[in-house]
C-alpha cells in the first residue's frame, strides 16, 4: 500500500509575529518553523497503517527550500521518501494553487491514499485537502480521527461536534483530511535521524509540474487582531453562574 501524505512548514505556534513591511504576510526572517500540527497527526496515521499492513508513506511539502528541513523531520520519523516542491511564491497562491501543486505532484505516483491535515496553523482555511481529492477525482472525508483497512477499503471515524462522530465507509484510492489529536505523536530517534539524510528526496519546481500560478482569491492585506478588555457578570446563584462560566468557556472563549 502507498500513502502520499502533505505536509506543510508553518511558524511555530509561539512565535512572536510581526507583518512585513507590504503589510500583506508576516515577516518571516526571524521565525523558526515548524511542521503544522495536524500534518503531524495525518504523517502518525500513515506510519501505523503501514506499519500494520505494509507499504511505503511518501511526504510531499511544497515552499521555499527551507521546507526540506519539514521533510527530513517526516523522514526521521518513519516516513519513506519525500517529494519537495520548491515554490517561492507560495505565499501568494491560494488553496486552489497550492492544491494544484501538489495534485501535479501526487497524480504520477498513483497512492492508494492520500492524508493531509485538517487545515495549517498559520492560514488555517481547511479547504487544500478536499480540493485536491476534487482535482484528482478522488472521495474523500474530513475531520478524521481513525482509520480503518477494510476488504473492500476504508471506515473512518470523522468528528462531526463536541462528543457526536460518524462513522463511514469509503472505496481506496482515497483522500482523507486528518483532525488532531486521534494518535499520540511519535518523536523521531536517534536511528531515525541517521536514515532520514540517506532517503531519497525528489526536488520538483512548479515550473516543471506545469501549474497555473494564476490566483482566484488574492490576500489583500494582513492585520494583527486588536486587544479589547470586556467584563461580563454572570448573575443568578452560584450554580447557574458557573453553569453560564462553563458554556462560555467551551463556546466563545474555546478554551474547554
Amino acid at each position: 500500500m502507498k500513502i502520499i501524505v502533505a505536509i506543510k512548514q508553518v511558524p511555530e505556534s509561539d512565535a512572536q509575529v510581526r507583518i512585513d513591511a507590504a503589510g500583506k504576510w508576516i515577516e518571516e526572517a526571524d521565525l523558526q518553523f515548524a511542521l503544522n500540527e495536524s500534518d503531524a497527526y495525518a504523517l502518525e496515521e500513515a506510519l501505523q497503517l503501514t506499519e500494520k499492513h505494509g507499504g511505503e508513506v511518501i511526504v510531499v511539502s511544497a515552499g521555499p527550500e527551507r521546507v526540506g528541513t519539514t521533510i527530513r523531520e517526516a523522514l526521521a520519523k518513519g516516513a519513506d521518501r519525500g517529494l519537495q516542491i520548491v515554490c517561492d511564491d507560495l505565499g501568494t497562491r491560494d488553496a486552489l494553487g497550492v492544491a494544484r501543486l501538489l495534485a501535479a505532484a501526487i497524480k504520477p505516483e498513483n497512492p492508494d491514499l492520500i492524508l493531509t491535515g485538517l487545515q495549517s496553523e498559520d492560514l488555517g482555511l481547511g479547504q487544500t485537502g478536499v480540493i485536491v481529492a476534487e482535482l484528482l477525482g478522488l472521495p474523500h472525508a474530513t475531520l478524521i480521527l481513525h482509520v480503518e483497512m477494510t476488504e473492500t477499503g476504508l471506515t473512518v471515524k470523522r468528528e462531526l461536534e463536541e462528543g457526536w462522530f460518524q462513522t463511514i465507509d469509503l472505496p481506496m484510492p482515497a483522500v482523507l483530511t486528518i483532525q488532531s489529536g486521534g494518535n499520540k505523536l511519535r518523536y523521531a530517534t536517534l536511528m531515525g535521524i541517521k536514515r532520514a539524510k540517506t532517503k531519497e528526496v525528489r526536488i520538483l519546481t512548479a515550473e516543471e509540474l506545469g501549474v497555473d500560478s494564476t490566483p482566484v482569491i488574492v490576500l489583500e492585506r494582513v492585520e494583527l487582531p486588536q486587544k479589547q478588555k470586556c467584563t461580563q457578570i454572570l448573575g443568578g446563584t452560584a450554580k447557574e453562574a458557573a453553569a453560564a462560566l462553563v458554556e462560555k468557556l467551551k463556546f466563545e472563549a474555546r478554551v474547554l
